[in-house]
This record gives structure tokens, C-alpha cells and sequence, in this order.
């Protein structure tokens, strides 16, 4: 009849509103959900050496200094703990909790991870990378670090602490630290993703070591810190603090007679989703 083909027409008229509208609110929705994906906090990726004022007074007020919690994770190390090294101000915290194990079995444990519940600031120390990654890989620890991330603490690292926070694990062999890529030993926490990173970078003569990582892995982001120079990572924007330059291998940017990395100097900034020079 007339009523039931009119009342068919505005069916689909209604149907084919809320199929437009579903398409306009789309990439609202993708925004948030990215948004709410972002970290809300702060990565401190130190080239390993001396540790220099600017950086540790950055690490301790984006930690909350008095009224923040610092959690120090020395796994990397070889031996057992032995305290908080002075350099990075344990005094100026509120609380602080040395946090360490070998077994990933305890790494997943409810009561191994209580103290970064509370954790507004972690520090990875120096040492062997491949220690810590066998350690909290894929365990309740590994996400209860980037959780800290995620909801707006600060996580730094120096030398090996460095490595780990990249994507890529660079000298992550077990049988020495000359090897750049070693099959099983290649993941690391991804706080910074699509980044291999690399440390004592000038002071050891290393800036040609991770040209043949970013040649196999070209979408990798290659970060190489010297000494005395970290990287702070914030709002998706990179800024050096220190003492020298921080060297970037970005295989979009190669071409014939082009250097495979170029410098960013002591202040200068760097948006790491552009992958460009901040003016």
C-alpha cells in the first residue's frame, strides 16, 4: 500500500542519516581513541657516562620530587643491588623502592609489581641489556612499567637503561655487547616505538654501528646518545640535555651521497612522528 511503501522510504532515509553520520564521527572516535592511547608522561634516555645536573633535575621534578615515588630497577647490572646511586637524587623523593629479580616467573607476580602501582618515576641502570629484557619481557612488570608511562610518570634510563627503552634491542647478545643484532635478544620495552637505540655513541666510536641495523630495518627510528647526553621525550617532541650531540638514522631521509646520520645538537628539538627538526 501507499502508507507501508512511504513509511519503507523513510526507513531508509533514516538508515542511510545514520550510516552518514557514522561515517563523520569516525575519525572523532579514532582521535580519542588514539589520544587516550598517548602516553601522558616522559622518557629520559641517557647515553650512559657522566650524569649531568640538567638531566637529573628534569628526571626528578617530572617524577614529583617530594611527592613522588621513585623506583629504581638495577637488573641490567651484574651483581645484586646494593642501594640508589647518589647521582640520581634518591633524597629528593618521597618514597623510593630498589625493585630486582632475575626470574620472570617472580616478574609476574602481583606482589613483585605492588610498588609501581604507586610509582611516579623508574630508572633503569646501566649494564648488560639483555639482563633486564630476560628478566621482565612479556611479564606482569613489563606492562606495570609502560602503565607508569602511560598515565603520566617519567621513565629514564642510562647506557644499557638507554637501550631498553627502544623497540629494538641493539647489543643484546648475551655473548658481548659487540654484536648489534642477535637472534632472540632483539626486543626491548618499546616505550619509544620504531626506535633502536644506542649508547657511548661518539665516546667509543661507535656512530657506524647502527647504520646496518636501520639498513635491515628501515622503518626503525636510529638513535645513537653520546656520553653525558640524554634525549627527553615529551609530547611526542625529543629534546637533548647535556653535555654533546645526540646522532638520528632515518632511512627515508638516504639517498646516493647523502650521510647516513646527521646531529642533533645540545637543545635542539626533534617531532619524532614527522621525524623532522622542530624550528
Amino acid at each position: 500500500s501507499l502508507d507501508d511503501q512511504t513509511g519503507l522510504n523513510q526507513t531508509n532515509t533514516m538508515a542511510r542519516l545514520a550510516f552518514l553520520l557514522s561515517l563523520l564521527l569516525l575519525p572523532i572516535a579514532s582521535r580519542a581513541i588514539a589520544d587516550d592511547a598517548a602516553p601522558k608522561g616522559h622518557l629520559i634516555i641517557h647515553g650512559g657516562g657522566s650524569m649531568t645536573r640538567d638531566v637529573i633535575d628534569r628526571f626528578v621534578e617530572l617524577g614529583g620530587g617530594l611527592n613522588g615515588h621513585l623506583v629504581y630497577v638495577p637488573t641490567s647490572m651484574e651483581g645484586e643491588p646494593d642501594g640508589i646511586p647518589t647521582y640520581l637524587r634518591p633524597d629528593a623523593f618521597g618514597k623510593t623502592t630498589i625493585l630486582h629479580t632475575r626470574d620472570p616467573k617472580v616478574a609476574d607476580t602481583d606482589e613483585f609489581i605492588a610498588p609501581l602501582k604507586t610509582a611516579t618515576a623508574i630508572w633503569f641502570s646501566g649494564g648488560r641489556q639483555w639482563r633486564t629484557m630476560d628478566a621482565y619481557l612479556g611479564t606482569k612488570a613489563a606492562d606495570a612499567f609502560r602503565a607508569v608511562y602511560l598515565r603520566g610518570g617519567v621513565i629514564g634510563g642510562s647506557s644499557a637503561g638507554a637501550t631498553v627503552q627502544g623497540s629494538y634491542l641493539v647489543r643484546g647478545a648475551p655473548e658481548g655487547n659487540q654484536i648489534m643484532m642477535a637472534k632472540g635478544h632483539e626486543q626491548g620495552f618499546g616505550f619509544l616505538p620504531d626506535s633502536a637505540i644506542d649508547q657511548h655513541a661518539i665516546a667509543r666510536g661507535r656512530l657506524q654501528d647502527m647504520i646496518p641495523i636501520v639498513e635491515k630495518h628501515p622503518t626503525l627510528l636510529g638513535l645513537a646518545i653520546d656520553e653525558g647526553t640524554a634525549l627527553l621525550v615529551s609530547g611526542g617532541v625529543a629534546t637533548v640535555l647535556g653535555k654533546t650531540k645526540v646522532a638520528i638514522y632515518d632511512a627515508k631521509r638516504w639517498s646516493e651521497g647523502i650521510p647516513r646520520y646527521f646531529f642533533l645538537e645540545k637543545g635542539q628539538q626533534f617531532e619524532l612522528a614527522t621525524r623532522r627538526l622542530v624550528p
